[in-house]
């Protein structure tokens, strides 16, 4: 069947997004972050959830998939649209289109480090041409509204080509609403240890939001990343694709208590609950196939995870699903009686 483009519309645009340290948001997560996922965090504790990075051109030309990314309902907000390009005329156009149907908040990826998006000059790529950013951010802002763009940086393509802070500066000038900072270079990726340092040198330089990003593993990092940085809030991105009951336990330990243990029970309900969403929002197999390699991030430290995830690959129905969950979990109840 061939898809057919049509832009959702979003139900609701909140007035203003909440920020602080008791407000932790999940990230943009290619792959993961749809709506299924965000609502799941959302019943954890998640005050502001982003789409999964949605192509500018292909919205634009209104590319088929293109429409899946941003779909949401009322339950579905505060929501942010993350964006990624490297043309102000396609970014613009893009958050002119959006605003049409109900969405009110964006965010420009400038922090995809995946060869693929480097490669159309986007992500952090965009970090190497900074007029071309002001440009895109003013082409955004002038079609969002001052304050309804965030974007989302690096330290810059290298260490030899430092942005900060200079750019953060020009933007919060452009009228950004806030910005997010994984503290990497584009080069490194993901690898090496997030400079936190970073964060806290440009939070002190900063009058709107500044959201804490990189190696936020668990509710704790992200406590101890608050207290050590000056940030405004967190954004959690592995440590919920890992544990979305992260927001929970971020909540717990800002009220002075510890987080509850992730028994095979709460897995099992965790994991029950998101197979009803993606059952109830993903179409036809597709929740099947996405939840097959979900499920092993959430299991990943239990005994047997990799011999689990072996048996997802052949599982073709919900009911061999249901089945393996059953007697995987189970043999970690009866181990841990």
């Amino acid at each position: 069947m061939t898809k057919v483009f049509q832009l959702p519309t979003c139900p609701s645009n909140p007035d203003s997004l909440p920020f602080g340290p008791e407000h932790p948001w999940l990230a943009p997560l290619a792959g993961y972050s749809d709506l299924p996922f965000r609502l799941l965090c959302r019943e954890y504790g998640a005050a502001v959830c982003v789409t999964e990075m949605v192509s500018a051109k292909g919205l634009v030309y209104e590319s088929p998939g293109t429409n899946e990314l941003l779909m949401t309902l009322p339950e579905d907000q505060p929501l942010v649209v993350q964006l990624f390009g490297a043309e102000a005329s396609f970014l613009g156009r893009a958050v002119e289109l959006l605003r049409q149907s109900g969405f009110g908040w964006f965010d420009l990826n400038m922090g995809c480090s995946v060869s693929k998006v480097l490669r159309q000059s986007a992500g952090a790529a965009m970090l190497g041409d900074t007029d071309n950013v002001l440009a895109v951010a003013r082409a955004m802002l002038a079609a969002a509204g001052p304050g309804r763009v965030g974007f989302k940086l690096r330290l810059g393509i290298d260490d030899a080509r430092p942005v900060l802070p200079d750019l953060a500066l020009r933007l919060e000038d452009a009228g950004a609403g806030w910005l997010t900072l994984h503290p990497r270079t584009a080069r490194q990726g993901f690898g090496g240890t997030a400079q936190w340092d970073a964060i806290a040198s440009l939070a002190q330089r900063l009058s709107i939001p500044l959201l804490a990003s990189g190696d936020l593993f668990c509710a704790a990092d992200g406590v101890a990343c608050l207290k050590s940085t000056g940030a405004t809030g967190v954004m959690y991105a592995r440590g919920a694709m890992h544990n979305p009951a992260i927001f929970a336990d971020h909540a717990a330990l800002l009220a002075g208590s510890a987080p509850v243990q992730a028994d095979a029970p709460r897995l099992r309900a965790m994991i029950s609950r998101h197979l009803q969403l993606a059952r109830a929002h993903c179409p036809g197999k597709a929740a099947l196939w996405k939840m097959r390699s979900v499920v092993p991030r959430y299991v990943r430290t239990l005994p047997g995870a990799r011999a689990l995830r072996q048996e997802l690959c052949r599982c073709s129905d919900w009911e061999e699903l249901d089945r393996l969950l059953d007697i995987f979990l189970g043999g970690q109840t009866q181990q841990n009686a």
